[in-house]
């Protein structure tokens, strides 16, 4: 469905994100100028421990200047990664845990109007204590986080009263309570396909920078 593109340029590179400047042909065949930010995209995950309460983390985020209650996330920035490995990876170096099941929860893009970045989140229950990644040091912001569990319905409350905005938290805790009554045979395995994710890499490829 991507419209055409008539010339590509990448206008700032960061440490994580790029900031691409596209002009896009439209169906009128009028151009309009986009800015976008490449991402490499994420995983994130709702581990919910046998009392029914949420594993989450408390960690600075600078362009809001707040520190928000997150779960557990973290970029596919690994080329070739499998997505599930790279959840099982981050639940295990933020929170220091692993699951005996895993399905996925919600698939969806955080800001389709300014950001290439998708997110697959995965719900994960039947939690055990288990050791950080060998080699796995916390830094900067990750470095400060601290560690916290809550119940499934308190955090729908306070996703509801608006005090917890983070947008993989809010998606995540409204699928798992959206999907519990049916005792969660209605979500997707968490080998599921991911189409947007091929999608990504032909748009990516569709134009290439002048």
């Amino acid at each position: 469905m991507a419209w055409p593109v008539s010339s590509r340029q990448l206008v700032g590179e960061g440490a994580i994100f790029d900031l691409v400047r596209d002009q896009v042909v439209d169906p009128t065949g009028a151009e309009l100028r986009r800015e976008w930010i490449r991402h490499p995209g994420a995983v994130g995950v709702i581990a919910l421990d046998a009392a029914d309460r949420v594993v989450l983390v408390r960690q600075y985020r600078h362009p809001a200047g707040l520190r928000l209650v997150e779960p557990p996330a973290g970029l596919l920035d690994v080329e070739g990664e499998d997505y599930l490995a790279a959840a099982q990876r981050e639940l295990a170096e933020e929170v220091g845990l692993r699951a005996d099941d895993w399905r996925v929860l919600v698939d969806m893009f955080t800001s389709p109007g300014a950001s290439q970045e998708s997110i697959r989140i995965y719900l994960a229950r039947g939690l055990h204590d288990e050791p950080r990644p060998d080699g796995f040091v916390a830094d900067g912001e990750e470095a400060q986080m601290d560690i916290v569990r809550a119940g499934l319905g308190d955090v729908v409350e306070a996703i509801l009263d608006g005090r917890l905005q983070n947008p993989v938290l809010v998606a995540g805790v409204m699928a798992a309570a959206a999907a519990r009554p049916g005792g969660w045979g209605r979500l997707r395995p968490a080998d599921a396909p991911w189409p947007a994710r091929g999608l990504r890499d032909e748009f990516l490829a569709r134009a290439p920078f002048a």
